[in-house]
């Protein structure tokens, strides 16, 4: 790596994770806000380039031409995952949270019409920008039953969508189920279970993306069971 990659790579990753504005739940980010972000993100640049020559200047300032593109693109496409689906968007360290509104019926792995759609658009997304990042599906339940009954059924949802993503393109090596079943720090709604319609918040999925160490592809280079 060269002195001024590293650089590159980490306000790279800053314009992608930061700029489209994956912070505290929301899933876009206004055009102001974005102009700023990425004219921030060009002083610290031109700061690097200050030791470079003509050349690796012009090389930055077309890979910055690329990259803003490509955040105005990813911003885009997460807008529409939060108009379309009412997906939000998480920034963890080194994770991007998706909270997918994919619901299961009482003591049911099977997922429905309106969960493979939002599971099809992820895909589509996960896809575009992190072709090779690794994906975890978290399995949850209410909490009827017993706690490891609702550990196994956690983990039959969880494989569920990862078996419906493989199919719709997504490597089965990028992807890992988990279950934490009826686990009452991450319930939606905490004391309500089923059956029937009561507590169907809590009947989901999680998907969580690994981007640690990712550049987005060709930013540089280019409703109800327990």
């Amino acid at each position: 790596m060269t002195r001024l990659e590293k650089p590159i790579r980490l306000l790279t990753m800053a314009a992608i994770v930061g700029a489209a504005g994956l912070s505290t739940g929301c899933a876009h980010v206004t055009p102001k806000q974005l102009d700023a972000s990425l004219a921030t993100m060009r002083a610290d640049m031109t700061q690097q380039m200050k030791a470079g020559d003509d050349k690796v200047a012009g090389d930055l300032g077309a890979r910055m031409d690329a990259l803003e593109g490509r955040v105005a693109a990813l911003e885009q496409d997460l807008k529409s995952l939060h108009n379309d689906f009412d997906v939000t968007v998480q920034r963890l360290e080194g994770q991007l949270r998706f909270d997918v509104p994919v619901y299961f019926g009482f003591d049911s792995a099977e997922i429905g019409g309106d969960g493979k759609a939002v599971l099809t658009r992820f895909g589509e997304v996960a896809q575009k920008y992190y072709p090779g990042a690794a994906i975890t599906v978290e399995g949850f339940t209410d909490a009827s039953g017993s706690a490891a009954y609702n550990m196994r059924l956690g983990k039959r949802r969880a494989d569920a969508v990862v078996a419906y993503l493989t199919n719709n393109g997504i490597s089965g090596d990028q992807l890992k189920a988990v279950s934490y079943g009826e686990n009452t720090a991450r319930l939606v709604k905490p004391g309500e279970k089923g059956p029937g319609q009561a507590g169907w918040q809590n009947r989901r999925v999680v998907m969580v993306i690994d981007d640690a160490g990712q550049t987005p592809s060709s930013v540089i280079s280019s409703s109800q069971g327990n």
